[in-house]
């Protein structure tokens, strides 16, 4: 059998082969989403601690629901996810459990606490907070690399769920209030982290201090 060569007129050289390297296509980078999470967290608490302080009535309760489904839950959710997709471990579990902790609370509502009886909603709904309390705790181990404004967030988290959950498990009106207190603190605290992450990263440098304490 004849090569190809072979059908080449004399002298004519054959060209040579094309080794340089495929073309490196950029790859668009993910944006910050943690300032969606942080929004999504501060605005939906700061609706449901309104009414536990007693500074909203309680009827409008329903509406906290839909922006805990939505803008708490799922947006929260999705945020996420994306730090996580991009590597940051941390914020990618707390806002992603968070996420769930409003989906959770909005199910429980809407589908589940019909069927636990009347005498045993406070001790349903203070498990619930309960349960949280634990993992905001353990985010709060974790947070001692991050910022001072974070880790004051997460200790006063922990203390808010547990104190909620006390709350509800005992009935207590007075607790109640409290907490809603508190959670008007920690919707201040993670509105401020939001807002100063979107700073930053619109104006390319620091804008609201908050306190780094991860060491060079």
């Amino acid at each position: 059998m004849t090569s190809v060569d072979q059908h080449l007129e004399p002298g004519v050289s054959r060209p040579a082969a094309d080794k340089s390297p495929p073309p490196v296509v950029a790859q668009q980078a993910w944006g910050n989403s943690a300032p969606l999470a942080l929004a999504g967290f501060g605005v939906t608490t700061f609706m449901l601690s309104m009414i536990n302080a007693g500074l909203v009535p309680a009827a409008t309760t329903p509406v906290v629901f839909a922006v805990a489904l939505m803008f708490g839950g799922l947006a929260q959710l999705i945020a996420g996810v994306i730090l996580l997709r991009v590597g940051n471990t941390l914020s990618g579990v707390l806002f992603t459990g968070f996420g769930a902790f409003w989906l959770s609370l909005f199910a429980i509502a809407e589908f589940f606490l019909k069927a636990v009886p009347v005498t045993q909603v406070g001790h349903a709904l203070g498990l619930f907070l309960y349960a949280f309390g634990i993992f905001a705790f353990m985010m709060f181990v974790a947070s001692f690399r991050t910022n001072i404004v974070v880790v004051v967030a997460l200790a006063l988290l922990t203390a808010t769920l547990f104190e909620l959950g006390a709350a509800n498990y005992t009935s207590n009106a007075g607790l109640v209030k409290t907490g809603g207190w508190m959670g008007l603190v920690l919707a201040a605290l993670a509105l401020y982290l939001s807002v100063a992450e979107v700073c930053q990263a619109s104006y390319g440098r620091d804008v609201l201090p908050v306190g780094p304490l991860a060491k060079n």
